[in-house]
């Protein structure tokens, strides 16, 4: 087991890829290979943080190939508790707009053939993903947003699809019908594998596009890449205000039932 280093692990997103300053950088080997990146050491507020780009520092792993087990197990061997995962997303609904900040609390799994588990045997463990964030992360994130005045959603539903490719027309209707808000790319399973580990999750959606574009608004452009990097740049500083703001004000100690997961989930 790595030394202890961190208490805060933060997941960089597209558009995403450097938050410290006067850091040490660490390269980690863990069970499941190596992570994206070599890691970022540092502090806000006091508190130690562990900062990793999820796609690679040159964005060189596309979503479906990203070594999410690694990822999540280098967070883990450093003694991180509590990660914030950042990342664009499209929205699937009018009322949520980009350049809004949306803290899901809910996903809907739609990717195949991805590593989701650390439990492979030789012992069965099915840990319930019912509630997949972190509840209490979220509440200090929201306040956190209004009090910096950032427009925010509290809670909703990311809708998680392989990638790389974006939805098809019929796909985004149909999810848009199911009434889930935002759609990604990265949350299953980063998400999930935090949760096993039992590590705290807080999403953080920055709606960057309306994904295909919306029933009864033909004049919003299919998303495109560009205009993803394009809307997450433009709101990166938001986003460090937030998480500058936010980090100092997590609870030290836990109480939610994320630092319970495993109980139960044994035979």
């Amino acid at each position: 087991m790595t030394e202890k280093k961190a208490e805060i692990g933060i997941f960089g997103g597209s558009g995403f890829y450097s938050l410290l300053d006067n850091v040490e950088e660490i390269s980690i080997e863990t069970p499941y290979g190596a992570p994206s990146d070599r890691l970022t050491i540092g502090e806000i507020g006091g508190r130690k943080v562990a900062f990793l780009p999820r796609h690679g520092r040159n964005h060189q792993y596309p979503p479906h190939m990203i070594n999410y087990r690694a990822n999540i197990y280098a967070m883990k061997l450093l003694g991180v508790e509590q990660i914030i995962g950042p990342c664009a997303t499209g929205s699937l609904q009018p009322e949520v707009k980009p350049g809004m900040f949306v803290l899901c609390d809910q996903l809907v799994d739609r990717t195949s053939g991805r590593k989701d588990t650390f439990y492979d045997g030789p012992i069965a463990t099915h840990v319930s993903a019912a509630d997949p964030y972190c509840d209490v992360m979220r509440e200090v994130a929201f306040e956190t947003a209004k009090e910096l005045g950032i427009p925010v959603k509290n809670g909703g539903t990311v809708v998680v699809i392989q990638g790389p490719r974006f939805s098809t027309r019929a796909e985004s209707k149909w999810f848009s019908s199911m009434g889930w808000e935002v759609i990604n790319m990265t949350q299953y399973p980063e998400a999930y594998l935090a949760r096993e580990l039992e590590m705290c999750y807080l999403n953080v959606s920055l709606i960057t596009d309306y994904d295909v574009g919306l029933e009864g608004m033909p004049e919003i452009p299919p998303v495109s890449h560009e205009e993803v990097i394009r809307v997450f740049t433009a709101n990166n500083e938001k986003l460090k205000s937030l998480i500058f703001e936010l980090v100092p004000k997590l609870p030290s100690v836990r109480n939610c039932t994320c630092s319970r997961a495993l109980e139960g989930a044994r035979f």
